[in-house]
């Protein structure tokens, strides 16, 4: 029997918050559109913001994919050896793949280069190639370029690595640069998210102020008078969520569809993501920003009014 009444409570207690949050977004309607235009557009440019730092995320993991080193193989070494070798490279920690170039396709690829000047390779063809075979290494994070070329240079058979220390070293110095940028905009925007709502929420608190304070000199308690307003900022995100999702789905798709074709990205090779990657992360960030912001922007504006 004491349960039952405790959950009646409760529902009744979970019902009245619902019902005075809708009631507070009608009654103060000019105030909850101001918050929730001024919700959208903040979380509008979090999600600029974060769809552009995915992308690049992913356009330099691509780019780093394509980086690695080539290990050049004595030619003392065997068919067997040469096998051998492959597999002892792949299972370096940071390998991705290995590719093995035989000493035709190195003559084949010089003389690609050399373009209409190939004829002037065409004494090396057959048993007088002069170029060694070699793997082509592909590794998993180029920060462990180091380690791996370290590893590769102990074992038997390998005669020179060849990488671009200078290219990686430039993209590892990019990658991090950017990921802190995007960082420090992300807080920025969550920092003048949360005070321009807090301020926003506050013109409807004080509309209400006698009310507060009529309700606490009657003894309510801080919990009970705030939670009303604290459900009125999450149904505002909530609801601020929902359609910036719509506006970024609807804006990402013809902006991408403009840059697939760029032919930068082309001649890097490299793939953006298409909206069906990061709706799922949009929805996550949205979710926790439209009820964060709620939630504290009502907090903070409720903080000088119920100091009675």
């Amino acid at each position: 029997m004491i349960r039952k009444v405790v959950i009646a409570v409760r529902y009744n207690s979970f019902s009245y918050l619902i019902s005075e949050g809708f009631k507070n977004i009608i009654k103060n309607g000019k105030a909850s559109v101001s918050s929730l235009v001024t919700m959208i557009c903040a979380m509008i440019l979090f999600g600029v913001f974060f769809s552009i730092g995915e992308n690049i995320e992913s356009a330099m993991s691509q780019i780093q994919m394509s980086q690695g080193v080539e290990v050049f193989i004595l030619d003392e070494a065997t068919d067997e050896q040469v096998k051998e070798l492959g597999e002892k490279i792949l299972n370096v920690d940071g390998v991705n793949t290995v590719t093995f170039k035989s000493k035709q396709e190195a003559l084949d690829s010089m003389k690609e280069d050399l373009k209409e000047y190939q004829e002037l390779l065409g004494a090396y063809d057959g048993e007088k190639n002069i170029f060694p075979a070699s793997y082509i290494v592909k590794l998993t994070d180029l920060e462990k370029i180091d380690s791996v070329q370290d590893a590769i240079k102990s074992m038997e058979f390998v005669d020179t690595i060849k990488s671009s220390d200078e290219t990686i070293d430039a993209l590892i110095k990019i990658a991090n640069a950017l990921r802190i940028g995007i960082g420090v905009i992300f807080v920025l925007l969550l920092v003048i998210s949360i005070t321009i709502i807090s301020n926003t929420i506050k013109l409807s608190v004080h509309n209400r102020r006698k009310e507060i304070s009529i309700m606490k000199y009657v003894g309510a308690t801080n919990s009970f008078i705030r939670g009303p307003f604290v459900v009125e900022g999450i149904m505002i995100g909530i609801m601020a969520g929902v359609i910036t999702l719509g506006i970024i789905g609807i804006l990402y798709g013809v902006i991408i569809s403009k840059f697939e074709t760029s032919s930068i990205l082309q001649s890097m090779q490299v793939r953006l993501l298409k909206f069906e990657d990061i709706y799922l992360y949009l929805i996550a960030v949205n979710a926790f920003l439209g009820v964060g912001i709620g939630v504290l922007g009502s907090s903070i504006s409720m903080k000088k009014y119920l100091e009675v």
